[in-house]
């Protein structure tokens, strides 16, 4: 049976990634309509309960309901993005909608964020609506809209103004299940929470004037060099909590490494050893973060600019509020901080979810079922998920997912947002198991 649902996961998962449900940012991109359609025309042969809803064109979200036999147990929502980033095709070996299968891998934008979950969902939910076997709580898939932009027209809104047909007590999503350490000594990485999202807007300003006389010119354009300098050199203090500690001592790296990662005094100089990618997860997981992403202002040559605008993408730790945020920045930039503005772009707080719970136990035996043995360690998403509105509504919500380990820890974060994105088969059929076992267990263990 897994066989024949892996080999369907590949093909809709090839549907998907061909689909092209770009996400730039913008209100009129992602076309989300277009998966959706197609998880609904998978679904339609079914007894499942299928609704859509479009907050805007071309931009739908579909929700399926298997409903359970009492009323009283817990609720299981099974959730999956399906827009995805743009892409620069000339980095690419191959066609980044292409949805091809090469060498036991599935390539394009979207094979790991998310797709691959998306479809693996849609596959197990259309397998338990068409089969005769029933759980005790509602099984919901709900295949969601842009998320890869905040989540203001798929997620948010739905939950905001549709809970009746979203209400649930578990959620599973994005992103979980990387293996590391050694084959003695396995861990497997489980998301419990996610990094709070501070973007900022800052607003330099300076005097016009003639470029061709830019002695002691106040030129905003350079004082926003500065101001990004000092953002790029800035050093928060480290985090080292729990969460830490076990993510760290789950990659089985030697105590003199071990040591120096767990310790403020030298985790800057433990983090150079590790590996690019690696390196600037494990930096993220333990530090607030500020990345100067975006830059506008100047109006012509010659023209010195009064006005420069720099876009952060602060990333902030459990705990830190906006007060944080702020006294970050005005650390971070010194003197500068009374001479610029700084505008609110995004504010949402760290969210996590407990694990003492049955879907815990449900996963954690589970992923044992496919890695014996292994530790199942709690862990931060540096990035954003849609988790964190469910996670709001009391609801416990976990990234998940199994990784083979034909698959390093390196070569995945750098598929995230990246060239030459992809995924291995062996992880598709992990990955579908894993949804079965969970939901077989659940109940069971509740």
């Amino acid at each position: 049976m897994i066989d024949r649902l892996t080999n369907e996961v590949i093909e809709l998962l090839q549907e998907m990634i061909r689909n092209k449900c770009v996400n730039d940012g913008t209100i009129n991109s992602g076309n989300e309509s277009r998966n959706a359609g197609l998880l609904q025309r998978e679904l339609e042969q079914t007894p499942a309960d299928i609704e859509m809803f479009e907050p805007v064109t071309d931009r739908a979200s579909v929700i399926a309901r298997l409903p359970g036999t009492d009323p009283t147990a817990k609720k299981l929502c099974l959730m999956g993005h399906t827009d995805v980033v743009p892409v620069s095709e000339e980095g690419w070996r191959h066609d980044p909608f292409g949805g091809e299968l090469i060498d036991g891998e599935i390539w394009g934008r979207g094979a790991v964020d998310m797709l691959n979950l998306t479809a693996s969902m849609m596959v197990v939910f259309r397998h338990l609506a068409q089969s005769n076997k029933r759980y005790p709580g509602d099984i919901i898939y709900f295949g969601v809209a842009d998320e890869e932009a905040g989540g203001t027209h798929g997620a948010k809104i739905l939950v905001d103004e549709q809970w009746d047909h979203l209400a649930c007590d578990y959620v599973l999503t994005e992103y979980g299940g990387t293996p590391v350490g050694t084959a003695d000594n396995r861990s497997v990485l489980i998301s419990t929470a996610e990094k709070g999202v501070a973007w900022r807007k800052i607003i330099v300003h300076g005097k016009p004037g003639h470029g061709s006389m830019p002695f002691q010119a106040d030129n905003a354009l350079v004082a926003a060099a500065e101001v990004v300098r000092r953002l790029t050199r800035y050093r928060p203090a480290p985090q080292l909590d729990e969460m830490w500690r076990a993510r760290v001592k789950a990659l089985d790296i030697g105590q003199p490494l071990t040591s120096q990662l767990l310790d403020p005094g030298y985790i800057q100089d433990a983090l150079l050893r590790l590996p690019t990618a690696s390196a600037a997860n494990a930096h993220a997981c333990s530090h607030t973060t500020f990345s100067p992403n975006v830059i506008s202002g100047g109006t012509k040559t010659n023209t010195i600019p009064d006005r420069v605008v720099i876009e952060v993408d602060v990333r902030t730790l459990p705990g830190e509020t906006e007060v944080e945020v702020n006294q970050h920045l005005r650390n971070a930039l010194g003197d500068l901080f009374n001479s610029v503005t700084v505008e609110v772009l995004q504010n949402e707080e760290s969210t996590s979810s407990k694990t003492d719970n049955s879907l815990w136990r449900a996963l954690t035996s589970s992923v044992q079922n496919a890695y014996p043995g292994a530790s199942v360690v709690p862990s931060i998403v540096t990035g954003g998920t849609d988790a964190r509105f469910f996670r709001r509504k009391g609801v416990v919500a976990y990234g998940a997912g199994l990784l083979s380990e034909q698959v390093t820890a390196e070569d995945f974060l750098q598929r995230f947002h990246g060239h030459n994105e992809r995924i291995d088969i062996e992880s598709l059929r992990l990955t579908t198991q894993l949804w079965l076992d969970v939901i077989d267990r659940l109940w069971e263990i509740e």
